[in-house]
């Protein structure tokens, strides 16, 4: 089993954002993996930081055609003083059998400053 990390931001505490930066982020990474079916995934987990409120981004996964029945997790980022804030983070977990350093971690938006080392060209 591997996980693979991602995360990214919105600027406005609205659903529509919330939806469409989770739909864009997940899709990423599994594009990205090379995940094409549903059975690849054992869970995700998806957490925000607490300017984010206005929905649940883990609808966005579940409305993903093919992948209704992944397990997915919401939580609340805990409220570090000076964290990157409208911060929505992935941990997708995957029966991928590949390397560590085979696996595509995605940031995307603000967010690619979390970790500018597993920014890939076509993300910056």
């Amino acid at each position: 089993m591997r996980a693979i990390r991602g995360a990214t931001t919105i600027e406005h505490n609205t659903a529509e954002e919330i939806y469409a930066a989770t739909k864009e982020l997940f899709e990423e990474i599994l594009t990205q993996n090379g995940i094409t079916d549903s059975e690849q995934l054992t869970s995700v987990i998806i957490t925000v930081t607490e300017d984010i409120f206005a929905a649940f981004p883990a609808k966005a996964v579940r409305e993903t055609s093919g992948f209704e029945y992944v397990p997915v997790m919401g939580m609340q980022e805990i409220p570090v003083p000076n964290a990157l804030s409208m911060c929505i983070r992935f941990m997708v977990f995957t029966d991928l059998h590949k390397p560590l350093a085979d696996i595509n971690h995605v940031y995307l938006r603000g967010a690619k400053v979390l970790r500018p080392d597993l920014v890939k060209e076509e993300d910056a």
